[in-house]
């Protein structure tokens, strides 16, 4: 499905302009890591992508091949939503969706459940879990999609230390298995840990892509310097 081609793409909405003819290829295999002070056009430049949102111009492609992309891509937000239904239930309706067969749904759930540990909460209602809970399980549920391309919206935002750890380890995991991960992140000590290469925005605009040790090391735009530095909002 990859490369995902990005061509001028445009997003503006009541007379604002959030992203700004930002060009870009993004390819399988290396994490990337969208970085940008508050407001920057992050969160919207992934909703954009994922087909969330539409280009107000410019265009966005994936690479040709069979059936929608779309069903080939999953996205994690910052406040995943939970289905009022257990643990278990929330990844086997997500499969219902996708088509998979009946006979695989739960023992696909299972494993996943496994995989980020809350194999012992499967019949546990999803609401009552805690918020590192639900962002694992929210994990889950798009790993067992088995996508292409996962895209991640703040994922750790507002969880403890211990949690965030979590975290960090199953989208490693995910990535290990041959997913590409596109995330977000306002941490930067996680963009060093979980990336490849970062593309930084600025005001909409994309300024900068750097693999991750060079864009800490030698930033190559004003904007980013100062936005490692500390001198900028982060979002």
């Amino acid at each position: 499905m990859l490369p995902l081609t990005l061509n001028n793409l445009c997003f503006a909405i009541d007379g604002r302009t959030i992203i700004d003819h930002v060009s870009v290829e993004i390819g399988s295999g290396p994490r990337t890591i969208i970085l940008g002070s508050n407001g920057a056009g992050k969160s919207i430049l992934m909703r954009l992508c994922h087909g969330l949102l539409r280009p107000t111009a410019g265009t966005l492609e994936w690479r040709s091949g069979n059936g929608d992309p779309r069903r080939r891509q999953a996205m994690v937000f910052q406040r995943p939503v939970m289905l009022r239904r257990s643990a278990l239930a929330n990844i086997v309706y997500g499969l219902k969706l996708a088509g998979i067969d009946p006979t695989e749904r739960e023992l696909r759930a299972r494993d996943v459940l496994e995989a980020v540990g809350l194999a012992a909460l499967a019949d546990q209602p999803a609401r009552v879990l805690s918020g590192g809970e639900q962002q694992r399980l929210a994990l889950a549920r798009a790993w067992a999609l088995g996508p292409e391309v996962l895209f991640l919206d703040e994922p750790t935002a507002n969880l403890d230390p211990g949690s965030t750890r979590d975290i960090e380890s199953i989208i490693s995991a995910i990535h290990a298995a041959g997913t590409k991960i596109i995330m977000t992140t306002h941490n930067l000590g996680q963009a060093r840990r979980l990336g490849d290469e970062i593309l930084f925005l600025s005001e909409g605009r994309l300024v900068e892509r750097s693999p991750v040790e060079r864009f800490f090391r030698e930033p190559a735009s004003t904007e980013a310097a100062q936005f490692i530095r500390g001198e900028l909002p982060w979002q």
